[in-house]
């Protein structure tokens, strides 16, 4: 033991304790605006289905339609990996993992669109809608066929279309109250939002419900959906999204980027309207930063292009459509939309082959971290955060499983929650 050092200190006390008093409104701030990931499951894909076209049947046969697909067109793992690009070694547990999938849980997230995919109809018609969704989905979680989360895409708060986007709202959760309240997987879209202020109507509206029918304040939140240049770049040259984020007071739990709406609205044109495109990519990188911290999550948009028709088209969509999700992934747009069944193999497979190819080198950094092992990389908390959620929602979706990530990583579920929590204090980590 060498000598020991002697300990002096220059300041009062008191300096310490007036520093913290002068953050006391900071501390707040901070804790209030950036709580952190919520820790819950973000799905993979959100799918959108007409109010007029949703069926107690439609989950079912999009998975029946995506698993003939594969039949017709990829029938094994090898010529699904060979149209895909997939490495060797991971053709067949993707290929098996995709199929399980799709069997089991063909969709994560769908939206009854009453949007631009059922367009304007009758008063009449569109309330008889809005109370048959309800219904359907309300019977859809009491026998155990709902998607983890559904919910419906309402009209814009635009003057337009307003009063009709606020009564379908209505009629929809009345009747889910109606029908035994509202499910845990509930997702409201807000589409088309421009202005903050049109946040803060929407609010308006949910607080009015939730006071009618005594639901705690805050029951029901929202997605805002990013579809014009104003929620990127306001007129004072403000980012718009980050004061929606604010004027959903708590409420907002996503941001979703409209691929073909928002490339209109800076004027590319209709060839070059895609996920990849650098307006594209500049809108989804303000949103991203906006993002970070508040526990809001960025969704990726869609392609349309189908993989429909002779099987050379199918397999030239599919690499379309996979190369686009692969994409989005390695840019932390964990969630995307996908328009028709062909885009769910693809899905499942770009999602897979991108958890499972990182699952050895994530678990053995996390591994190193955990018993501060070294190597050849040095890793801080904040990766370590990163590398328990790449674990997590590889986990979530079905590409990895619990028993495997324990085995490589030493660690239980319950360990990774911890490291993945924004706010976690002291961790102490439990064996397997």
């Amino acid at each position: 033991m060498g000598q020991q050092e002697k300990v002096a200190t220059s300041l009062a006390g008191t300096v310490s304790e007036e520093i913290s008093a002068s953050l006391t409104a900071v501390d707040a701030e901070l804790a209030r605006r950036y709580p952190g990931d919520p820790g819950t499951r973000q799905p993979v894909h959100t799918v959108y289905v007409p109010g007029d076209v949703f069926e107690p049947g439609t989950l079912r046969s999009w998975g029946d339609q995506a698993l003939a697909a594969l039949d017709e067109h990829a029938p094994d793992a090898a010529s699904f990996a060979a149209v895909l690009g997939i490495p060797e070694e991971l053709a067949g547990p993707v290929h098996d993992r995709v199929r399980a999938k799709l069997e089991r849980e063909p969709v994560e997230d769908l939206r009854i669109d009453f949007e631009d995919g059922y367009g304007p109809r009758p008063d009449a018609e569109e309330d008889e809608a809005a109370a048959r969704a309800a219904r359907l989905i309300s019977q859809a979680y009491a026998n155990g066929t709902a998607a983890p989360y559904m919910g419906i895409r309402m009209k814009c708060m635009e003057a337009g279309v307003r009063d009709r986007g606020i009564r379908t709202t209505d009629v929809f959760l009345t009747g889910l109250m109606a029908a035994g309240g509202l499910p845990e997987g509930l997702v409201l879209t807000l589409p088309k939002v421009t202005y903050p202020e049109q946040v803060t109507a929407f609010v308006q509206l949910l607080e009015a419900f939730e006071k009618a029918h005594g639901l705690d304040a805050g029951r029901i939140g929202f997605e805002i959906q990013i579809e014009t240049s104003q929620s990127i770049l306001a007129a004072d040259g403000t980012a718009a999204v980050a004061r929606m984020i604010d004027a959903a007071q708590g409420r907002a739990t996503g941001l979703h980027y409209g691929t073909f709406d928002y490339s209109a609205c800076v004027g590319v044109s209709a060839a070059y309207q895609a996920g990849d495109h650098p307006a594209a990519d500049h809108a989804k990188a303000v949103m991203q930063v906006a993002a970070a911290g508040t526990g809001v999550r960025v969704s990726d948009g869609s392609t349309n292009v189908l993989p429909v028709g002779p099987t050379a088209q199918v397999h030239e969509a599919w690499r379309l459509h996979y190369g686009l999700t692969r994409r989005a992934l390695a840019r932390a747009y964990y969630q995307g939309w996908d328009m028709a069944p062909g885009h769910l193999p693809t899905r499942y497979a770009a999602v897979y082959t991108f958890y499972r190819e990182g699952l050895e080198p994530a678990a053995a950094r996390l591994a190193a971290y955990v018993a501060k092992a070294g190597g050849d990389v040095m890793d801080e908390p904040a990766t370590a955060k990163a590398l328990s959620g790449y674990l997590l929602r590889g986990i979530d979706c079905g590409a990895l499983d619990t028993a495997e990530v324990a085995r490589l990583t030493g660690l239980t579920r319950a360990d990774l929650d911890a490291f993945a929590s924004p706010r976690r204090g002291d961790l102490t980590v439990t064996a397997p």
